[in-house]
């Protein structure tokens, strides 16, 4: 049965929706103490359950939930000396807790890049309700190389639109065609 297939714990008994009046709130990672706390001064955008092998996923969960949100809304108010890159190579930097190992935010530093402006927050670490409800699923395709069984993955997809997340095996088609229209713009094929 597919509803037993756990996805993600902010996601797996229903999904929350967002607060018309929402205006941002406080990340802090899972420390029992001297928590890192990241200030999100805005509701997000294009939130997500993502399967890809970079994003952070809570213990258990085939599914990290990631949404966006403008880099100059996002700012460390606590403990940010815990902080430390995940990857330096990465195309997003990911900011994690060196100690309880939990990514805070993820940063896209090449101005090239479509997403340069956007960091990738982790909503599940607020206490807060009302933040943007989890749209889609991406990259649903990549939880088999974490491990998933291909067999299992037929339930997973069915869950995912039982829960009303439409499953990509890349990011929605909104995202795509914005990266598709960056692109056209920086060759020239589209006026900017």
């Amino acid at each position: 049965m597919s509803s037993d297939v756990k996805i993600h714990p902010a996601v797996d008994n229903g999904i929350k929706p967002a607060s018309p009046s929402f205006s941002g709130g406080r990340l802090k990672c899972k420390c029992a103490q001297n928590k890192v706390e990241v200030e999100i001064t805005s509701q997000t955008a294009h939130n997500h359950v993502c399967g890809c092998t970079k994003c952070w996923k809570p213990a258990g969960a085939l599914f990290s939930q990631v949404a966006v949100v403008p880099r100059d809304h996002v700012k460390v108010v606590a403990n940010g000396d815990k902080l430390q890159v995940v990857d330096p190579s990465a195309t997003i930097q990911r900011y994690a807790c060196k100690e309880c190992g939990v990514h805070m935010f993820g940063r896209i530093e090449n101005k090239a890049h479509p997403f340069y402006g956007l960091d990738f927050v982790h909503t599940e670490l607020s206490d807060q309700e009302g933040w943007a409800a989890p749209e889609f699923a991406a990259f649903v395709s990549s939880i088999i190389e974490s491990g998933a069984d291909p067999a299992n993955m037929g339930a997973v997809r069915a869950r995912l639109k039982e829960l009303g997340l439409e499953p990509y095996d890349a990011l929605s088609p909104p995202l795509m065609d914005a990266i598709a229209t960056h692109i056209a713009k920086a060759s020239g094929k589209l006026a900017a």
